[in-house]
């Protein structure tokens, strides 16, 4: 089976990975096709995947019109070069589109009820839409929900390890306590209208006040001040730090939802709301969010308050009751290709 696997953020490189290693024993042909974004090609080779450049760098947000268009473009010459049976994606536009003209069908994952636009000028168009059982919306007969996460798909103690030796690589001590802290550019079509933040330097300083150290991962820029708490470690080494951390604050709901499921308390700082996040919060207590004018001082309480009374094997109790509950996502998505290219090739 030939399958043509889109990158278009480095969030999608953690996701593949496990699949692309996977796919020759399985005796699929695997072609990526990777949109120059951020840190995704860095990762790539990291990884060390092989891909080709999908186009030049989207100036800002992917869903910008030119820039869809282009990526689109590029997609379809991609598919009608090496005639894949299935093309899959997070999010997926130009994928879906694509698999309208051509013959390989189309399987699109994602988790993000709030993005309304792109939701909508892509689910009419793909073969499959795989989503979470907790995604809050019906999108229809071409809807598959699974028990998991898409975060499953490389952090499920089938795919993933956590090294402490990650310490020593991010000159923390051996049992030195540290919080994780993620800030992002809020300038992604799924965080468009979302808020989270007052002031960096105030949570900084709150944290560090109860003898963590602070490890800062962020997008853009950080006041001078803070220069010296962004994190040294490599991209895709950082969910092994993940799983070393006392406690993950940030503002991106995919990092707070890699923490949970390694078995950090998470504090999700953000207006915006998603039925993955609700269910860690409600279900497994391993997330906690906060929104509205008081969200940066509730949740920074809320921190402290964990920190103070730490009990590692709480929280490791509560991801072995997630564990229980869901899947390896990497076991869905081959089985959900493998089914794409069954139809694709009897049609």
């Amino acid at each position: 089976m030939r399958v043509l696997v889109q990158i278009t953020h480095p969030a999608h490189v953690h996701f593949f990975r496990p699949y692309v290693e996977l796919a020759p024993e399985l005796g699929h042909t695997v072609r990526v096709l990777a949109l120059e974004k951020e840190m995704s090609l860095e990762l790539l080779d990291a990884y060390g995947i092989d891909y080709e450049t999908a186009c030049e760098p989207a100036e800002r947000d992917l869903f910008r019109v030119r820039d869809q268009l282009r990526l689109t473009r590029a997609t379809y010459r991609a598919a009608r070069e090496f005639d894949p049976d299935v093309l899959t994606a997070i999010g997926g536009t130009s994928i879906a589109h694509v698999s309208t003209l051509v013959r390989g069908r189309s399987v699109v994952f994602y988790d993000t009820e709030h993005a309304t636009l792109q939701n909508t000028v892509t689910y009419p168009f793909a073969d499959r839409i795989c989503t979470p059982t907790c995604y809050s919306e019906e999108i229809g007969s071409n809807h598959v929900r699974y028990p998991g996460y898409q975060e499953l798909a490389y952090l499920h103690p089938a795919r993933f390890t956590p090294e402490s030796s990650i310490r020593e690589e991010a000159g923390l001590g051996p049992n030195e306590r540290f919080v994780v802290l993620r800030l992002i550019g809020w300038d992604a079509v799924h965080d468009v209208g979302g808020r989270g933040f007052d002031d960096v330097t105030d949570v900084v300083d709150a944290l560090e006040s109860t003898g963590v150290r602070v490890c800062i991962t962020a997008e853009s820029s950080l006041p001078p001040s803070l220069h010296d708490r962004r994190l040294s470690v490599p991209p895709h080494r950082v969910h092994h730090l993940l799983a070393e951390a006392d406690a993950f604050i940030g503002e991106s709901p995919t990092m707070a939802t890699e923490s949970a499921v390694l078995g950090t308390p998470a504090i999700f700082v953000s207006s915006l709301r998603l039925g993955y996040i609700d269910e860690l919060e409600d279900e497994y207590g391993l997330v906690s969010s906060f929104a509205g004018p008081e969200s940066q001082s509730t949740a920074l309480s809320h921190t402290l308050s964990i920190l103070e009374d730490y009990d590692r094997s709480t929280w490791a109790s509560r991801r072995q009751q997630l564990l229980d509950d869901k899947t390896d996502t990497t076991a869905v998505l081959v089985d959900q290709l493998e089914v794409a290219g069954v139809l694709a090739r009897n049609a």
